[in-house]
């Protein structure tokens, strides 16, 4: 791609090339009638000199020798005047008449008689050339007299003044377009440098880039980089920080799951062997679990760009298939999964494509960990005209009160046997990303509630607020 430098400087050419030619087109047509006003005048005071020598008061016998002096002096061949602009000699004719009989004449004016032109400024074609002719009457006499130009003379005059006009400007472009190239080079150089500074940096440096000096206009694309290279550091931050969290939270399952695979091994009967080889696959399905959670962690992670696009789908129909793929787990410890809806109500909502699934998962998942056996978990759905509510009661131990706003953060545990403490984290985020509000609160009886209302139409208020 042709480079900013290049094209400036071409459209700036561009437009100074064509100012210059409207520009001197009009002083070229201001320079003709000027000239040709200039020309004029000088007729008429070339026929004002001649008509005042010849009203001179001399006596007949010396007006006689002046008018054969001039009759001399006009007929000599070639007889043209300089002008002072170009150096060219101007093409003049005298004539004078007395009636109509010719008393004198140049030898470069026209043969054919001129004295029958009106008094006053005309033209005519004589010999295939235009002239410009002026007549004068003597007053007091029948003399008149008549002064000529040739119109090319004119034309060639008019031509070399205009080229005189124009010829600075043609040779002052290519030095005006080395001045605009440097200049527009001196414009741009904060910008080189902003690319050189760019070009040189290290990979793992996403500090923001200087400010200052910049002008206005790199200062907003020197703004926009530093907001991208912060959000790339913040990827960067949360990157290392799921990375530690794993190793962490992975360190001691595995290294559980190692202790058990060792006592299977040194095991000296069936009955120890077995019962490692079950705590064994015990801890793979925590450490199953847990990897799970950090997934879904990872993936709902609040600043992730762009968000997935919603879905309409059935709140109720989800739960439910959601509840059948927990109901296992539910028999396997002796617990009873409740669901109390609306069959009639609507139930649809825009979603994301599996947050239903996850969310009820997370929330009935947590509550048969911590229920006691042989203990009911009851999931409640509220429809109202803007929001669907999910609740889920358990008759575990609860969450203090005092700690309830600090288990919603990642890896934060309410007590012993609380698990990763991931569960919590995944719901909230859930449904923020659906415009809704979480709470934790007590459960009738005793154990925990809690309830997410979620927006039905997440996308809309989205858009809203961006």
């Amino acid at each position: 791609m042709t480079s900013i430098r290049r094209r400036t400087l071409g459209l700036v050419l561009l437009v100074f090339g064509i100012s210059m030619l409207i520009i001197g087109y009009i002083s070229y047509r201001y320079a003709a009638r000027e000239i040709e006003a200039l020309h004029d005048r000088s007729l008429a005071q070339n026929a004002a000199l001649l008509e005042g020598l010849l009203q001179a008061p001399l006596p007949a016998h010396d007006q006689s020798l002046l008018i054969k002096s001039l009759e001399t002096a006009l007929s000599a061949p070639n007889q043209r005047a300089a002008t002072p602009l170009d150096g060219s000699l101007r093409e003049l004719a005298f004539q004078l008449w007395e009636e109509d009989r010719l008393l004198l004449r140049s030898a470069s004016g026209p043969s054919t008689p001129l004295v029958q032109q009106p008094v006053g400024y005309s033209t005519l074609t004589v010999d295939e050339y235009a002239w410009r002719v002026y007549v004068l009457d003597v007053p007091g006499s029948t003399q008149r007299v008549v002064v000529s130009e040739r119109a090319d003379v004119r034309g060639e005059l008019i031509s070399a003044v205009a080229l005189r006009t124009l010829l600075p400007d043609l040779i002052g472009l290519p030095f005006l377009t080395l001045l605009l190239w440097w200049s527009i080079g001196w414009g741009l150089a904060p910008l080189s440098r902003m690319a050189e500074q760019i070009r040189n940096r290290d990979p793992h440096n996403l500090k923001p880039l200087p400010l200052y000096p910049l002008p206005q206009e790199l200062g907003t694309i020197a703004g926009a980089l530093n907001r991208l290279l912060e959000r790339l550091r913040q990827l960067r931050v949360r990157e290392k920080r799921f990375i530690a969290d794993a190793a962490h939270e992975l360190r001691t399952p595995l290294a559980v799951l190692d202790l058990h695979a060792q006592n299977a091994l040194a095991a000296e009967n069936a009955e120890d062997r077995e019962e490692s080889l079950h705590h064994l696959r015990s801890g793979v399905a925590r450490s199953t679990r847990l990897v799970s959670q950090l997934l879904t962690l990872a993936r709902l992670d609040p600043e992730e760009e762009p968000l997935p696009e919603l879905r309409y789908a059935n709140v109720l129909l989800e739960t439910q298939e959601t509840l059948a793929k927990l109901s296992p787990l539910a028999a396997e410890r002796q617990q009873q999964l409740l669901l109390t809806a609306d069959d009639h109500a609507d139930w649809r909502m825009e979603e994301e494509p599996g947050a239903i699934e996850t969310l009820v998962q997370n929330l009935v998942g947590n509550a048969l960990q911590h229920a006691p056996e042989q203990s009911t978990i009851t999931v409640t759905l509220e429809a109202a005209p803007q929001s669907i509510t999910l609740m889920v009661d358990d008759q575990g131990p609860g969450i203090p009160a005092e700690e309830r706003s600090r288990v919603i953060e990642r890896f934060q545990r309410a007590g012993p046997g609380a698990g990763a403490g991931l569960w919590l984290s995944i719901v909230e985020r859930l449904v923020k990303r659906h415009e809704g509000q979480l709470h934790l609160e007590d459960a009738p009886g005793r154990g925990l509630r809690v309830r997410a209302v979620l927006a039905r139409e997440a996308l809309t208020l989205r858009h809203a607020k961006e």
